[in-house]
């Protein structure tokens, strides 16, 4: 077993998650692969009732990021007060990671832990979200993490609709920018908002989905995960799943 191979597992073992072997051949880890529920949820993929593709409206907000570079719109993020959470921010949180990755991923809203620090998932949330891209052999450096909100919502509370859709075009912009081949939506929060659905998160997932062209993939939020640990092994089949996805596109 090469140290590639074994720091994976030790990053699917502090997920929680079991790896497999085979009996013939046990220096070879079923967890790599797709588990076979997960490889029929990719064949009846396109026999799943389909989310319509999500359009970027924004209700009344003017967007007048649709030509900005990553200066300038990090600067206008830097300095917005289009809505009431800039009276209590520390500081925006505007993303962090390679601006031409290929995978993507969007979560809800800043934590006290990221107001503080200005960087998207560095709590106890972020540490399970770095385990997770270890297990993908991905680097945090190697993915781009945004938040649908900018700014922290007091007391962690759940974002408002006139929130997000001052927030939206930013968001919006930064996918543009990045082009990934994939976002993986973290929470119902995150997927509720970039598709425009009110849709159960259990209804979305183990789908191939899309933003605006762009595939996505639904799964449960790093903190979620924290609180109810029996489905971090749900979370693994869709990131596997993603994974193919990114493989073949």
């Amino acid at each position: 077993m090469n140290l590639q191979e074994l720091t994976r597992r030790q990053y699917l073992e502090a997920m929680d998650i079991t790896v497999w072997q085979s009996r013939q051949r046990r220096e070879e880890p079923a967890a790599d692969a797709a588990p076979a529920a997960l490889m029929e949820q990719a064949v009846a993929v396109e026999r799943l009732p389909k989310v319509e593709e999500s359009r970027s409206d924004y209700g009344n907000s003017v967007d007048n990021t649709i030509n900005m570079d990553w200066p300038a719109l990090e600067a206008a993020v830097r300095a917005c007060q289009k809505c009431e959470l800039h009276k209590t921010r520390t500081q925006t949180v505007f993303g962090v990671g390679d601006r031409q990755a290929q995978w993507m991923f969007v979560g809800e809203a800043p934590g006290a832990d990221e107001d503080r620090q200005g960087e998207p998932f560095v709590g106890k949330a972020g540490q399970l979200l770095n385990a997770m891209l270890q297990a993908l052999n991905l680097k945090r450096e190697q993915v781009y993490i945004a938040n649908v909100l900018k700014c922290r919502p007091p007391n962690n509370r759940d974002p408002q609709p006139q929130e997000v859709g001052q927030c939206e075009p930013y968001l919006a912009r930064q996918i543009a920018l990045v082009n990934p081949k994939i976002i993986v939506a973290l929470g119902r929060h995150a997927v509720h908002n970039l598709l425009k659905t009110d849709l159960a998160l259990g209804k979305l997932r183990g789908q191939k989905l899309s933003y605006n062209g762009i595939p996505l993939l639904a799964t449960y939020h790093p903190a979620y995960l924290l609180r109810n640990p029996v489905d971090k092994r749900k979370a693994w089949e869709d990131l596997c799943l993603a994974r193919k996805i990114v493989e073949q596109s």
